[in-house]
């Protein structure tokens, strides 16, 4: 029977104390001593000053910023509210990308949500009342039809716009699948 995220995430913090030491609040506030603010240096300091993987680095990075104070439900209610009618699109995506493998981890945000793996291979952000945006990473992939480039240097190479569960179909589950096997 798979775990949820909350079962996950508290045995994550029991290895991180089992294998450091170390609890999770002790982590975290070794990273706010540090004074570095940005997530991303963040996750580099405890892998190259203190041998951790990138899912505890991250994990500890993610809590010395109070990111697991909100509840995932929480954050996905918040970024759905008045946008209800795109929730079961929000559901269908998840539920979809876990399904692609165990080693994926899907993390809410306030405004989005990122698929990862090693690296992000999609996020889904709903960007208006009516649509969600499904970043895609797909370097190398020409944008066509439904499948939008996006400008260099964001976060995604690529976006598709959703509108409801019917355009969730076998083209974009295709990209997502592909997103998946590049990350």
């Amino acid at each position: 029977m798979a775990k949820t995220p909350e079962e996950m995430l508290e045995s994550m913090k029991g290895n991180l104390l089992t294998n450091t030491g170390k609890s999770l609040d002790d982590w975290a506030a070794l990273v706010r001593a540090s004074g570095i603010e940005k997530h991303g240096e963040q996750v580099k300091m405890l892998k190259e000053q203190h041998g951790l993987g990138h899912g505890f680095a991250n994990m500890i990075c993610h809590a010395a910023k109070g990111g697991f104070e909100a509840a995932e439900d929480d954050l996905l209610a918040g970024q759905y509210k008045g946008k209800e009618t795109l929730r079961p699109l929000y559901d269908a995506l998840d539920s979809f990308a876990r399904s692609l493998g165990s080693d994926v981890e899907i993390s809410p945000r306030k405004t989005s949500v990122p698929f990862r793996r090693s690296k992000n291979f999609a996020v889904v952000t709903p960007a208006t009342k009516s649509r969600i945006d499904l970043g895609l990473n797909l370097k190398g992939t020409p944008g066509s039809g439904r499948l939008i480039e996006e400008k260099p240097g964001g976060m995604c190479t690529h976006k598709v716009k959703l509108e409801s569960l019917d355009d969730f179909d076998a083209e974009v589950k295709a990209w997502l699948t592909d997103a998946y096997g590049r990350a």
